[in-house]
């Protein structure tokens, strides 16, 4: 894949512009330097998703090199911090370094926010690293079923940006203690009277399907702010659409024989289907709601990353794309 993007130019004077530097895995697994690995294989193994397994040659390859890159980026933008309330002449307030993880259903979103947070974590300057879900700033299921977007979850609509905005605002604002909603995958809806809470962490990572999105302009009003603003780094993770589908079949299939199973399970009627009848209502909840995410919303926003990890049939990276500064 590119991400070249055609400048205006007079006619038959088009110029492709890329907005990024391309790595292949070796070219940039050699940017690892002498950042060592903190973790070992059986520490790594519970940090994989439940159709996706974590290797030391994908960490050393890709994470590695990438936590390394953070870690600078982190640095730097603590010192610009610094200066510029020395500037102001300010009392300095701690303000965490944010990071935004987009891109599809089944991608692996999760597991490359848990592996960031696990590496970054172990850097020495930034011990305390947050991960955040945006799943549980998705409006309650009884809310969605009144406003008829039961089948749109996931989709930009089905948040409650207002509350996720006032979020990122408090975080990125230093506020000593900012609670987050709790969503639970079994009940399939916000847990009532859970939260998280994130009490200034040196860096905060926010996972999820549309964080890359803008707010969008309003005829005649200032752009409203969108959490992407709140963003000192974000990454898009990356793959071909019949490889995501195929993941997504996969984890549904591993679902059926056993979250599914549970009583309490949302979709617990799932369960009982022949492996034919799951295969074919997989690949329709794909089709009809997932695939449709992906192209009108969370693709489009791929060339707003900093960084793009492109990953191959069987979830390794082959691929990386860094935003020129």
């Amino acid at each position: 894949m590119t991400y070249n993007r055609t400048v205006a130019a007079p006619p038959g004077q088009q110029v492709q512009v890329s907005r990024f530097v391309e790595f292949t895995r070796s070219e940039w697994a050699r940017l690892r330097d002498a950042t060592p690995l903190p973790l070992s294989e059986a520490q790594l193994r519970p940090l994989g998703g439940l159709t996706e397994s974590v290797s030391i040659d994908e960490v050393q390859d890709v994470y590695l090199p990438l936590s390394r890159l953070l870690n600078l980026y982190v640095a730097a933008t603590q010192q610009l911090h610094q200066a510029t309330t020395a500037f102001l002449g300010s009392q300095e307030r701690r303000v965490p370094f944010v990071i935004g993880v987009a891109g599809s259903v089944a991608v692996g979103k999760s597991t490359t926010s848990r592996l960031l947070q696990t590496l970054l974590s172990h850097w020495p300057n930034h011990p305390r690293v947050d991960l955040v879900h945006t799943d549980g700033f998705l409006l309650p299921q009884r809310e969605l079923e009144a406003r008829g977007l039961a089948q749109r979850k996931g989709f930009p609509e089905s948040y409650d940006v207002r509350t996720l905005v006032r979020f990122m605002a408090d975080v990125k604002s230093g506020v000593a203690r900012v609670e987050a909603p709790v969503y639970s995958h079994l009940a399939y809806d916000i847990v009532q009277g859970q939260v998280q809470t994130v009490t200034q962490p040196d860096i905060v990572i926010v996972e999820g399907l549309n964080v890359l999105q803008g707010g969008g302009p309003v005829s005649g009003r200032p752009q409203p702010l969108f959490v992407s603003d709140f963003f000192d780094f974000s990454i898009y993770v990356d793959a071909a659409e019949a490889d995501i589908e195929a993941w997504y079949v996969e984890r549904f299939m591993r679902l059926r024989e056993t979250v599914f199973r549970n009583p309490s399970s949302y979709f617990h009627r799932y369960a009982s289907l022949a492996e034919d009848e799951a295969q074919v209502t997989a690949r329709r909840v794909w089709n009809t709601i997932n695939l449709v995410n992906l192209r009108q919303n969370i693709l489009p926003t791929r060339e707003r990353a900093h960084l793009i990890l492109e990953k191959g049939r069987d979830h390794a990276v082959r691929r990386v794309s860094l935003r020129k500064i």
